[in-house]
C-alpha cells in the first residue's frame, strides 16, 4: 500500500526536526503507542496497538531511521509482528521550509505490507486506516512543536 502526504507546521525545519527525533515525543503522538525505547543508534523498539474496523491487536515494532540529513530528510523503516499479523515499510519524510524560514511542510512517501488476520478482515478500510494515523500523528505533533 503506497501513501503520500504533506502537513503544515507553523515553525522552523529545526524544531520539527527535533520533534521528529525526539522519543518522547513520537510516544505521546504515535496512535496506540504503548512504549518507545532506544534500540541502537537511529533504532527504536515500540509496543503499538493497532484498530482496523472491529479488529485490534499488540504489535512490537523495530523502527530505523537511515539517510538522516539534518533538518530536510531521512527514511525510516519500520518491521513489525504481532498477535493478528505483520506490518513493514519504508517512509522517506521531506521537510521543506517556507520561502521566509519561519514554517515547514513536512511532505510523507510511504510504501507499506500488512498480512496475517487483520489485514484479511480490513483490507478495504487499511488505507483510509493507515491514512488516519498518520494524520493524528502529524496534528499531534504539530501541537507538541
Amino acid at each position: 500500500m503506497q501513501l503520500s502526504a504533506d502537513y503544515h507546521f507553523p515553525k522552523p525545519p529545526a524544531a520539527v526536526w527535533a520533534a521528529l527525533m525526539d522519543p518522547d515525543v513520537l510516544a505521546g503522538c504515535i496512535p496506540g503507542c504503548r512504549s518507545i525505547e532506544p534500540d541502537g543508534p537511529n533504532r527504536y523498539r515500540a509496543a503499538v496497538t493497532v484498530r482496523v474496523g472491529p479488529v485490534s491487536g499488540q504489535y512490537t515494532a523495530t523502527v530505523a531511521l537511515s539517510e538522516l540529513n539534518p533538518p530536510r530528510s531521512y527514511t525510516m523503516s519500520i518491521e513489525g509482528s504481532g498477535n493478528l499479523g505483520f506490518a513493514s515499510g519504508v517512509s522517506t519524510i521531506t521537510l521543506t521550509p517556507a520561502a521566509d524560514g519561519g514554517a515547514t511542510t513536512v511532505h510523507v512517501d510511504a510504501d507499506s505490507q500488512v498480512g496475517g488476520a487483520v489485514a484479511r478482515v480490513g483490507q478495504r478500510m487499511m488505507g483510509s486506516v493507515a491514512k488516519g494515523m498518520l494524520d493524528r500523528f502529524f496534528g499531534c505533533l504539530a501541537e507538541s512543536v
